[in-house]
């Protein structure tokens, strides 16, 4: 059995464009990607930390050092210039990969370059007597 969970990360980054008329997609430094493993053409859903809205739309590679995050195409119309996004992408893993897997997370400061890198812990199974006292 593939569980589907969090790969990566870019947390409550800043939106610097909207374009509606562009085709679609989301255009990301790059060092933004490096730094989170994700790559170009990769699915990503976005949240909108302004607004609450969410959408899925793929990776187009921005300019290096730029601070780049931009919306392209219909997404543009879910968020706006200077409102912060967290950019997720995710994994299928079987159960081995799974209790070694440590999603990279990027935490943006305000130029969208990275304040802090972190790694969550792997998925443990819950201890049996957690479970039996939640019952």
């Amino acid at each position: 059995m593939l569980r589907e969970v969090l790969f990566a990360k870019i947390h409550r980054a800043t939106v610097t464009h909207c374009d509606p008329t562009y085709i679609g997609s989301i255009t990301i430094d790059p060092v933004l990607l490096e730094a989170t493993g994700m790559v170009v053409n990769e699915k990503v859903l976005v949240a909108d930390c302004e607004n609450g809205s969410r959408f899925e739309t793929y990776i187009f590679l921005g300019e290096p050092d730029s601070g780049e995050i931009r919306i392209n195409g219909a997404a543009a119309k879910l968020t706006g210039i200077g409102h912060q996004v967290l950019i997720m992408s995710f994994c299928q893993l079987d159960e081995i990969e799974l209790k070694h897997h440590r999603p990279k997370v990027v935490i943006c400061d305000a130029e969208n370059g990275i304040a802090q890198c972190i790694t969550y812990p792997a998925s443990t199974p819950i201890p049996i007597e957690i479970v039996s006292h939640i019952h």
